[in-house]
């Protein structure tokens, strides 16, 4: 699934993997496609299957997550959802949830765990990582001595920009900041031991927050390898960049290509497509123990 259009149900927007619509005055349809990104560019090639894992997991989370801090998330069963949505049950099952209709706000917020990414590249240049020291002498991938919150802003087009958490607090006010950097630190640490615990590192992740009048809700995705970077933990080995169930695969496969990184994406060979899908059906099953709707 590349695009889609419901007839009767008015379109929110197209993202660079979601369609988002309207449904009432209260509700949207989120919708999970199987569109992937790179460097904040949207491949031609689809990889089968991804949006409705990312759609699972993100229910998944969202449950065993909800005595942190509730979530959007109404309903993933489609035959619940309001009329005229149960018609398009085929293309909606498996990659859909209704959720409440939030004021999204604007900063993504991540916590890191490990020294990775653009992280690293920080703390080679700088001993920091979005302006917090570090210990001296640290490897890239080691685990940080405590996960660390690094806000950054959202992007309509191009690259999140990182930013430090008082230029969050003018953003958002004091009490919203800090109480999202609270969310995210308790989010990750619980998830990052759940994950461990079934055999996935979680070495870095974003979470998003919106508002209903005071309330903060958890809200777009939570703990996927879209928004994650997932390592096998019988493989992890510091000192070096890791092996990945995310869509790191697909950025390292495209870094070895002659491309700019601009629109547009080249297409991905069959073989990329195929291990990319079995990477992601391979962290659904480890972290949830049962198999994805696939129908």
């Amino acid at each position: 699934m590349r695009t889609l259009e419901l007839s009767g149900v008015d379109k929110v927007s197209s993202g660079k993997v979601r369609e988002m619509f309207a449904v009432g005055a209260d509700r949207l349809l989120m919708v999970a496609t199987d569109r992937i990104s790179a460097f904040d560019v949207i491949l031609p090639t689809t990889v089968p299957h991804k949006g409705k894992i990312l759609n699972q997991i993100s229910a998944f989370w969202f449950e065993l997550t909800k005595d942190i801090v509730p979530s959007h998330l109404v309903s993933t069963d489609v035959e619940s959802f309001p009329q005229p949505l149960p018609q398009y049950a085929r293309e909606l099952q498996g990659r859909s949830s209704l959720v409440k209709r939030c004021e999204p706000l604007p900063i993504e917020c991540v916590v890191r765990g490990y020294l990775a990414g653009s992280g690293w590249k920080d703390y080679q240049d700088s001993g920091r990582v979005c302006g917090i020291r570090l210990p001296d002498k640290l490897r890239e991938s080691d685990r940080l001595p405590t996960p660390i919150f690094t806000p950054a802003t959202k992007a309509q087009t191009g690259h999140d920009i990182n930013i430090s958490l008082d230029e969050a607090i003018e953003m958002v006010g004091r009490e919203v900041a800090l109480q999202v950097r609270h969310f995210s630190l308790e989010l990750y640490k619980w998830g990052s031991r759940y994950a461990r615990e079934r055999g996935i590192i979680i070495c870095d992740t974003k979470f998003e927050f919106g508002r209903i009048g005071s309330h903060l809700y958890l809200i777009d995705e939570v703990l996927t390898p879209d928004s994650s970077r997932f390592w096998p933990a019988d493989k992890y080995a510091p000192g070096k960049s890791q092996l990945s169930f995310d869509k790191q695969f697909i950025r390292d496969y495209l870094e070895t290509l002659d491309w700019d990184k601009k629109a547009p994406g080249p297409a991905l060979p069959a073989e990329i497509v195929e291990a990319t899908s079995e990477r992601y059906l391979q962290a659904f099953r480890m972290l949830t123990e049962r198999e994805p709707q696939l129908a």
